[in-house]
């Protein structure tokens, strides 16, 4: 029943998410944390893959592999994926003969849609699936969560609206994480500028502060640009996007962007690193005399929304072999961190991965039960 009712949804807002980059976020404190613990596991996982593959190389066993189906979400054009991506069967070949496994073939394929890949997944015709949180976890009965992607992060990785306040501009950081958050932000307007005056003299807003404000959000399949912020609303007042009195649909970022600076709306909704995105627009196609950063200010921030995930599948018999979904995991933490591996995964924006934790995506599992919601209402 989950997949039927939210499936179209979930396609469009993950299409959305896999493609745009949507940013990510880091801070030298809690992503320094959390990427030193992922950087642990990682390196756990490669120490003990290694070992596995020195005992096989010094008994000289080595395990035969027919073919490997590895299908990707058709997110961009599919003879775009299948150009780029034919690198990747020699990589993955490579890569895997030294961890122990021999495969004779790897099979790149695109789905016609996002749900084909899941299904193939669930039904054990598709070994790999390049898919995103929300294709998962729709899934997750039939795939596990074997990677999850990293992107470049921020400076600033905090749910205090007021320390990204204080600490402006936000900025690119150096470290790879593997989610980004969404931000609410207040624009130059009286209305905007006084909500966000409360948030910088560190009182708590209600209801009322944000029901006061004409808002812009992106369709209702956005995660950064309505799902997160929507899910952020009724955890903190108990409402939604759906309870604002005054809410505009905007078809575009730039556009939600062009009606804060004009005053048109007074917040918006947007991924973390929106205007650094939209940063040079704010004073020249928007015609702004201060910066986007002295106008704007953010007044809520969305628990993380994780990027993209390698999947594989429950039910294909290649993946009953444990041994080889730990050599699988390593040679694509390998692939990401080589320079022609970068040029590969680029096509979802990736740049590299980091072993998956099913626990991280409950944030989606809570959209999908928000987006089960609007459509009933519908």
């Amino acid at each position: 029943m989950k997949k039927t009712v939210v499936s179209t949804l979930l396609a469009a807002a993950t299409a959305v998410s896999l493609l745009a980059g949507c940013g990510s976020s880091s801070s030298s404190d809690t992503t320094g944390a959390a990427t030193d613990a992922a950087a642990s596991t990682t390196e756990a996982a490669a120490s003990s893959t290694e070992a596995a593959a020195s005992t096989t190389e010094a008994s000289g066993e080595m395990k035969d592999i027919d073919v490997l189906n590895v299908a990707f979400v058709p997110s961009r054009d599919p003879d775009e994926i299948v150009t780029q991506t034919e690198p990747l069967k020699q990589l993955l070949q490579d890569q895997l003969k030294t961890l122990g496994y021999n495969v004779k073939d790897v099979e790149i394929t695109v789905g016609t849609s996002y749900e084909a890949v899941g299904e193939g997944l669930e039904a054990g015709t598709i070994d790999v699936g390049f898919i995103p949180g929300g294709t998962y976890v729709l899934y997750d009965d039939g795939c596990e969560a074997l990677l999850t992607a990293t992107r470049s992060g921020l400076s600033i990785d905090s749910d205090d609206p007021k320390v990204w306040n204080d600490n402006k501009p936000t900025t690119a950081s150096d470290q790879q994480v593997t989610y980004y958050r969404a931000l609410m932000i207040a624009g130059p307007t009286d209305a905007g500028k006084a909500v966000a005056e409360k948030v910088n003299n560190g009182e708590d807003l209600t209801w009322d502060d944000f029901d006061s404000l004409n808002w812009g959000v992106m369709g209702p399949t956005s995660s950064a640009g309505y799902i997160y912020p929507a899910l952020w609303m009724k955890d903190k007042f108990g409402k939604t996007i759906t309870d604002l009195s005054h809410a505009v649909q905007c078809d575009s970022y730039g556009t939600a962007f062009a009606r804060l600076a004009q005053g048109q709306i007074d917040a918006l909704c947007v991924y973390a690193d929106g205007r650094r995105d939209y940063e040079d627009k704010w004073t020249t196609d928007y015609a702004m005399t201060n910066s986007i950063w002295d106008d704007t200010n953010v007044i809520g921030v969305t628990e993380p929304i994780y990027n993209d995930t390698i999947s594989v599948s429950k039910t294909s018999e290649v993946m009953q072999d444990a041994d080889f979904k730990s050599a699988l995991q390593q040679a694509f933490i390998n692939i990401g961190n080589s320079d022609e591996g970068k040029q590969v995964i680029a096509i979802y924006s990736h740049e590299g991965y980091e072993p998956a934790e099913d626990s991280n995506y409950d944030g989606e599992r809570k959209a999908q039960e928000l987006l089960n919601s609007l459509n009933a209402g519908n």
